[in-house]
């Protein structure tokens, strides 16, 4: 078993579901087999991804996102989200922890002149200066971070990053049972065949994936240590919550 602060592993973990199903693990609201989401859903995984980002920051209550902003969108995946911010910003910095997903990403943004593409190295934001972005945003990602301390060390580089008067919209998990129920999967030699033959999502039970819930009070304080303060918290007590952060002008 890896242990839960191996950025190699979540590069190598990533890297692997990037190559076995890499819309599905950006989204997993997708049927695994087929790719597309209910048949009665008419969106494709793009405009989803448009209208879940707006969604998130509506809910959050962020601010507007300003044509001359510089957005950073940590956890970039295949650029759902920073396809979606691309359309609002000046300048989109996408990074992830897995070069698979990143080479992806290049190849669906390649139409868009403002957006950069970094490999992250899973425990910060080397390659970002500081405070050169006005926005931070990420989403289903924190949640897959199995060690709390690395989420927090990720609060404490927004706040190096950010310029004064920036904000970031991120979500977290605050629901540490999540993370350690019985997943809901087909069992035994069945099980195993399904995973083998590609019918059926793997990984589900590593830590890479399971990920970790973040005590909200220290969230807080660490973001006051690193230069910001929490403006807002939607979603308490779930997998899904939601975070805005702001730097003071």
């Amino acid at each position: 078993m890896a242990r839960v602060n191996d950025s190699g592993h979540m590069a190598r973990f990533w890297d692997e579901r990037a190559r076995e199903n890499a819309l599905f693990y950006v989204d997993n609201r997708l049927d695994y087999k087929t790719g597309s989401y209910a048949s009665d859903d008419p969106d494709d995984f793009w405009t989803k991804g448009r209208r879940d980002f707006d969604a998130i920051l509506e809910a959050v209550g962020a601010p507007e996102i300003g044509p001359d902003d510089a957005l950073l969108d940590i956890g970039c995946g295949v650029g759902r989200m920073t396809r979606a911010a691309a359309a609002k910003a000046r300048q989109v910095t996408g990074i992830d922890v897995s070069a698979e997903m990143v080479e992806l990403a290049r190849h669906e943004l390649r139409d868009l002149q403002n957006v950069e593409l970094l490999v992250g190295d899973g425990t910060g934001l080397t390659g970002v200066a500081d405070a050169s972005v006005d926005v931070v945003f990420s989403v289903v990602v924190f949640q897959h971070i199995p060690d709390p301390e690395i989420t927090l060390g990720y609060v404490r580089e927004i706040g190096r990053v950010l310029r004064p008067g920036g904000w970031a919209a991120f979500q977290v998990s605050d629901d540490p049972a999540v993370h350690e129920m019985d997943l809901p999967r087909a069992g035994g030699l069945r099980g195993a065949v399904a995973r083998l033959r590609g019918t059926e999502p793997r990984g589900q039970d590593d830590p890479a994936w399971r990920g970790s819930a973040v005590d909200l009070a220290r969230l807080a304080a660490v973001a006051q240590e690193s230069g910001t303060a929490v403006a807002n918290v939607v979603g308490r007590g779930t997998q899904f919550c939601y975070v805005l952060l702001r730097r003071e002008a």
